[in-house]
């Protein structure tokens, strides 16, 4: 198949500039991202065994706990560096979340838990969670991440440097427009709000759709006391900040707190 489209700063942040493979274990607040993305994602999945397909799934962090799991994984990642890595867990092959290499109604799963971060044109988003919508089952799942339009205002509270004027003014462009465009920093990002989310994935043709804050309310506390401290937080205060992930998803109001949100919807049968 033809290369995957991808934009050129995307490629060359997590070939060159990121390691994808560390983000969930490294720091309070990605273990905490990765804890609740398991919790959720498991209330939804099949018994195993069952067919998953992981698009975007860089390098595979997901794609282990699945396997582990007892789930037959097959990922799909547009980066070679990614795809290098995941196969050491699963079959992996380049690909773009946009055009999938897979028949029709062939897996029980699909997940998408990175690539709508980086379309940044609702069609190319919709194009992606349609595919996901194609290549699963009648009845099957379909779970797709994003991330929260307001999480940078939080994230950089926490490392106590949203007052600098060029981060204020970078802050206040993302709140305005939902993008970013990869200047410094991160890549060509995109920023959804819980309810557009979960319009796009009905939009994909999927029904019974929710919507959950994956790392709730109190998430960028763990970021700022690691920040602060230049050590990780307490044993209490990560299980506090995941009670209070717990707590919120009743809420519809949190969900603006989270730095990511994880859409669930099954194909109509």
């Amino acid at each position: 198949m033809a290369s995957p489209q991808l934009a050129p700063e995307v490629t060359t942040f997590y070939t060159s500039l990121f390691d994808e493979g560390s983000r969930l274990t490294s720091s309070a607040d990605g273990r905490l991202e990765l804890l609740r993305t398991q919790e959720l994602l498991r209330r939804f999945l099949p018994e195993a065994p069952a067919r998953v397909l992981d698009v975007g799934g860089g390098t595979g962090v997901h794609a282990r706990w699945l396997v582990a799991d007892g789930y037959e994984v097959r990922l799909v990642d547009p980066v070679a560096r990614h795809v290098e890595q995941a196969r050491d867990i699963c079959p992996a092959e380049l690909g773009d979340a946009r055009g999938l290499d897979a028949p029709d109604s062939s897996y029980d799963v699909v997940t998408l838990l990175g690539p709508l971060y980086h379309l940044p044109e609702r069609e190319d988003r919709l194009r992606a969670l349609r595919e996901a919508a194609r290549v699963t089952r009648p009845g099957g799942l379909v779970a797709a991440a994003a991330i929260n339009r307001y999480s940078s205002v939080f994230e950089h509270t926490a490392l106590a440097h949203l007052h600098h004027e060029r981060l204020r003014d970078s802050i206040t462009d993302i709140l305005a427009t939902a993008t970013y465009d990869g200047r410094r920093g991160f890549t060509v990002s995109y920023f959804h709000r819980a309810e557009e989310l979960a319009a796009e994935v009905g939009a994909a043709g999927l029904r019974e759709v929710e919507v959950f804050g994956i790392e709730g309310p109190t998430w960028s506390l763990l970021k700022a006391v690691e920040q602060s401290t230049g050590a990780p937080p307490s044993e209490e205060l990560f299980q506090s900040a995941l009670t209070a992930a717990r707590l919120a998803e009743p809420y519809p109001e949190l969900l603006a707190a989270s730095s990511h949100l994880l859409a669930v919807g099954r194909n109509p049968d």
